[in-house]
C-alpha cells in the first residue's frame, strides 16, 4: 500500500487474521470532525456506501460530528454514491457574500450553509434518509451550559475560556460546560452506551434533521450556534466536534462485529480541546474492535502544499476561489487512491497486506 495505512484494536485484529474484512462484519462507522480534511475519504467513502457495504444486508449506524454528521448523513441517501460525490463539489465550492477584504461573518456563513443543507436533505430526501432499512443515522452536537447556554460575543468568548481550562484538567470536567446531545434513529439505539461523558439522546426526525447537521457543523466563531432545536434540550448547540472530535467511544462494548472507522488520520482524539494534549490521543481499550483506514503520512506529503485540505486554506487563497478549488478537487481526485487499495485489501488481491497495532 501505498497511499492507505490500515490500524486495528487487538479484538479488530483477531478477527482481520482470519480472513478478509467482509461487509457483514461491519456494524458501525464513524465519521471525525476535521473541516476539509474530510474530502480526502470522498472516494473511498463513495465506494464503501455505494458498492462495498450494501452487500452485508444488515443494519450498520453512521455516526458523525461536524463534517462527519455531513457525510454520514448523505451516506443514508438512497444514491450514496452520487449524493457523497456532490457532497464533495458543494464543499469545495463554498463562497459566502462578504465585504471586500473581509472575511464572511459567521451569520452569512451560517446562512448559506443552512441553505445549502435544505436544498440536500430537504424534501423527499429528508423521508428518504429517515427510512433507509438498514441505516441508522446518529448525530452529534455539543449543548452549551451556564454561560454557553445561549450565544453572544461576550459570554461565548468567557464560555469557551472556561471550558478550555474545564478540560485541560480534565475531560469531563467539560461536561460542565459543554454536553454531548445525540440525535438517533429511534427505530434502533447505539449498540454501546455513552457514558464516558455528559450525553443526552433525542429522537432524530424530520423536524429536526436539518438544525442538527447545521449545529453539527457550526464551528463557533466561524458560524452561528443553533438554539432551541425541535425535540432537544433548549439552548445553543455547536458543532459535535467539540465534545467529540474524532468520537472516541466506548465501541469495544458493543457484543459483535467491528467498527470500519475511513479517518484523515490514524489517532483517535476524544475532543477538539483534546488536540493539544497528546496523551489523550493515545488508543484506549474502548477501540480494541476498531478498524481505521486513514492515508499515510507520505502520500498526504504528495497533495497540493504537502497537506490535507484544511480551514486555513480560506484565508491562505482568500477569495481566489479557482485556485482553492483547484487545490481541493485534486486531493479528491487523489483519494480514489485510497479506495483503490481498500478494494485490493478486502478482495485478498494485491499481495501482502500489513495492518498495525491501533
Amino acid at each position: 500500500m501505498k497511499a492507505l495505512q490500515i490500524h486495528a484494536g487487538p479484538r479488530a485484529l483477531a478477527r482481520l487474521r482470519r480472513g478478509a474484512l467482509q461487509p457483514a462484519d461491519v456494524r458501525v462507522i464513524p465519521a471525525a470532525a476535521g473541516g476539509p480534511k474530510g474530502l480526502v475519504l470522498n472516494r473511498l467513502d463513495r465506494y464503501v456506501f455505494g458498492d462495498w457495504l450494501p452487500r452485508g444486508g444488515h443494519t450498520v449506524h453512521l455516526l458523525g460530528a461536524s463534517i462527519g454528521a455531513w457525510r454520514m448523513a448523505v451516506a443514508c441517501l438512497p444514491d450514496a454514491d452520487g449524493a457523497l460525490a456532490q457532497m464533495a463539489e458543494d464543499y469545495i465550492d463554498q463562497r459566502y457574500e462578504h465585504a471586500p477584504g473581509k472575511p464572511p461573518t459567521a451569520v452569512q456563513v451560517s446562512a448559506g450553509f443552512g441553505a445549502k443543507l435544505a436544498d440536500v436533505l430537504g424534501g423527499d430526501a429528508t423521508a428518504q434518509l429517515l427510512s433507509r432499512p438498514r441505516h441508522r443515522l446518529h448525530v452529534f452536537t455539543s449543548h452549551g451550559r451556564q454561560l454557553l447556554a445561549r450565544e453572544g460575543r461576550g459570554r461565548t468568548a468567557l464560555g469557551y475560556g472556561g471550558a478550555w481550562i474545564a478540560n485541560a484538567v480534565s475531560r469531563r470536567w467539560l461536561g460542565g460546560w459543554l454536553e454531548r446531545v445525540v440525535f438517533s434513529d429511534p427505530r434502533e439505539a447505539l449498540p454501546f452506551a455513552l457514558d464516558d461523558f455528559r450525553t443526552q439522546r433525542v429522537a432524530l426526525g424530520a423536524a429536526n434533521l436539518q438544525p442538527a447537521v447545521l449545529a453539527s457543523c457550526s464551528i463557533p466563531f466561524w458560524l452561528q450556534a443553533v438554539h432551541d432545536i425541535p425535540g432537544a434540550p433548549r439552548g445553543a448547540h455547536w458543532d459535535g466536534g467539540i465534545t467529540d472530535c474524532h468520537l472516541h467511544l466506548n465501541y469495544a462494548a458493543m457484543g459483535q462485529g467491528v467498527v470500519l472507522y475511513p479517518h484523515f488520520q490514524s489517532t483517535v482524539v476524544p475532543g477538539w480541546l483534546d488536540k493539544v494534549w497528546r496523551r489523550r490521543h493515545r488508543a484506549t481499550p474502548a477501540l480494541d474492535n476498531v478498524i481505521v483506514l486513514s492515508p499515510r503520512p507520505e502520500w498526504v506529503a504528495t497533495l497540493p502544499g504537502g497537506k490535507l485540505p484544511d480551514r486555513s486554506d480560506f484565508h491562505r487563497f482568500g477569495d481566489d476561489l479557482a485556485a482553492r478549488r483547484a487545490a481541493w478537487g485534486a486531493a479528491v481526485s487523489e483519494g480514489q487512491r485510497l479506495a483503490d487499495e481498500f478494494v485490493q485489501w478486502v478482495g485478498g488481491t494485491g499481495g501482502a497486506w500489513h495492518v498495525h497495532a491501533l
